[in-house]
């Protein structure tokens, strides 16, 4: 052969982008496999020849992509080749490594209608039998049933990947979720439509021809491949452990958890999850105030995304009394090397014991639990108070406040600059109860929780004194705040008047139209029991006292001033 003298060495090509890198890098071709190595400095990416499988020459962002399908099923995608490279890079395949290198031309109609077609290595979505986009399936991170026809893929994140693209044992770069790392803007997912019905075949193609025993819905038939072929929770036969049926508050449902080596999968009627044990930055083991649940709090980052909905933490309830016996699946070998002192072969104990052991075996997190600094007034861990319109239990930890359910706030003690006590709203109630509002350092915002019961100012005011944060107590003493609340009481009353609202103050003027008034009164209660007493329990246990102490408090004030007020109004009605 004349031109084997071009390949008797080495082919080097520059200014090549390795998975979309942001700098690139020198590539280079030889008789033992391909290499590359960024111009800047950084990792070099090799492949072995007996690991390439096939190849592609196409069109790209940057010029010309030769994309490498290895044997073990990654994908390698070189992009910024000039239209001239074609012959030397296909002589250098045909001669070194025995591989065609295909020329593939993509379609450039736009069109958004097309068929999707399952690759070895990748999801192909083709326009008129030529490829419009490809997407390899080691970026899927996750896939749901979004609707009857409507499948959500998910895509892996740049947090996900390695730094500078080093190579994984797939063969593949992973430079993943780096790939769109050139660029401020990053496709996180994409939705299929995909009506009708469809015939699964024994090797998992699509068919059209109607058979009433494997006919199925197409959408279904797309979602249950990809989840095959992109191994989203590993595979069945690899799972450590699976827990069923599992409460979750955030995001609400019951989950199914299985267990793998280094993630694992939520699975639920609508939606299912994957995520990894390195995506855990923090876990919580909190005891709620009712001494029969217990809380276990995941911290994610990445958070977890529903459509647009990001869930930075994942919270589950789990029974203190429900007991569990389970066997972990997994080599003896297994268990005594890689996770000797970590994990145990069997476990017999309370459920909650048990998920947070395995979670902290497999995950290697440290698991924090309420601070032994703080006890409530009724002897719990965590206070009972609000952000907002949603109620739940703020916990102090060692180094850290965290309330949950929803909305899940965690606030480290080392960036608080001050904690204000107050009390916010009117009349006898704001005496009851009080507010707290943590301001944090450099003026990065602040949280305020409120309805915080009155007899918690004490243990909470030592917690903030043993951990050595700044507070200040905006509060009135008891004295000022019964006078406060009376003339609260009695500025209700007069605007209540103007409005037309209160009956006994308005004389005889009323008695003709007293069963409307007492409809009117019986309708409004009923309203703001709706309207608070599911967001607020707290407030509305102890309404009837409240309104004891109203009473009491408005008659202190002057007896004397009411009786006159009176007989004025009454005889300006009779003139």
């Amino acid at each position: 052969m004349s031109f084997f003298w071009h390949l008797s060495a080495m082919e080097s090509f520059d200014n090549i982008y390795l998975d979309i890198s942001k700098q690139p890098g020198k590539c280079k071709l030889a008789e033992s496999g391909l290499g590359w190595k960024p111009a800047g400095g950084g990792d070099t990416f090799t492949l072995d020849s007996s690991n390439i499988g096939a190849a592609q020459w196409s069109r790209a962002a940057k010029g010309y992509e030769l994309k490498i399908l290895s044997r073990s099923s990654g994908v390698i995608q070189l992009d910024g080749f000039e239209q001239e490279d074609f012959d030397r890079v296909s002589k250098a395949f045909k001669i070194w490594y025995g591989i065609n290198v295909e020329h593939r031309e993509h379609a450039l109609r736009g069109w958004n209608w097309g068929k999707a077609e399952f690759t070895k290595a990748e999801l192909a979505f083709n326009v008129q039998n030529r490829p419009a986009f490809e997407i390899p399936y080691t970026e899927i991170s996750n896939t749901n049933l979004a609707g009857k026809n409507e499948v959500a893929v998910e895509f892996a994140l740049t947090t996900d990947a390695p730094a500078n693209g080093g190579a994984r044992p797939d063969g593949s770069t992973k430079n993943r979720g780096r790939k769109a790392g050139a660029g401020p803007d990053e496709l996180v997912e994409m939705r299929f439509y995909i009506p009708g019905t469809a015939v699964k075949k024994e090797k998992g193609e699509e068919d059209e021809k109607e058979e009433e025993v494997e006919e199925q819905n197409a959408a279904n038939l797309f979602y249950e491949t990809l989840m095959d072929k992109a191994e989203i929770g590993d595979v069945a036969g690899d799972t450590f452990a699976t827990f069923l049926d599992v409460l979750h508050l955030t995001p609400r449902g019951r989950f199914d958890i299985d267990m793998y080596e280094s993630s694992f999968r939520l699975r639920g009627k609508t939606y299912d999850y994957k995520i990894q044990y390195a995506s855990i930055k923090k876990f919580f083991l909190l005891p709620k105030n009712d001494d029969t649940h217990t809380l276990i709090v995941l911290g994610l980052d990445p958070p977890l995304r529903q459509g647009q909905t990001r869930y930075p933490f994942l919270v589950m309830q789990l029974k203190l009394d429900e007991e569990i016996s389970i066997e972990l699946n997994m080599t003896e070998e297994l268990l005594q090397t890689r996770y000797k002192d970590k994990l145990e072969p069997r476990y017999e104990e309370p459920i909650h014991q048990v998920v947070t052991k395995i979670f902290r075996g497999l995950s290697g997190k440290k698991v924090i639990m309420p601070s032994k600094d703080f006890i409530s007034h009724h002897g719990h861990s965590g206070v009972k108070c609000s952000i907002k319109a949603n109620e739940g239990l703020l916990f102090c930890l060692d180094k850290s406040f965290m309330f949950v359910p929803k909305p899940a706030t965690y606030i480290q003690i080392e960036n608080i600059s001050v904690i204000t006590m107050s009390r916010v709203g009117g009349a006898v109630s704001a005496s009851r109860t009080f507010d707290i509002t943590i301001s944090l350092k450099g003026g990065m915002g602040e949280h305020q929780f409120s309805n915080i019961n009155r007899e918690e100012q004490q243990p909470l005011e030592e917690f903030f004194k043993a951990k050595n944060i700044r507070f200040k107590n905006e509060m009135m003493d008891d004295s000022s705040a019964l006078i406060a609340a009376a003339l609260d009481n009695d500025e209700l009353m007069a605007s209540s008047e103007e409005e037309g609202g209160g009956r006994a103050d308005r004389g005889s003027a009323d008695e003709d139209e007293e069963s409307v008034d007492e409809d009117f009164e019986a309708e409004s209660e009923s309203e703001v029991a709706e309207e608070y007493d599911s967001a607020h329990e707290s407030s509305g246990t102890g309404s009837d006292v409240e309104m004891e102490d109203a009473s009491d408090a408005g008659s202190a004030v002057s007896e004397d001033e009411e009786e006159e007020e009176r007989p004025k109004k009454k005889s300006k009605v009779g003139k």
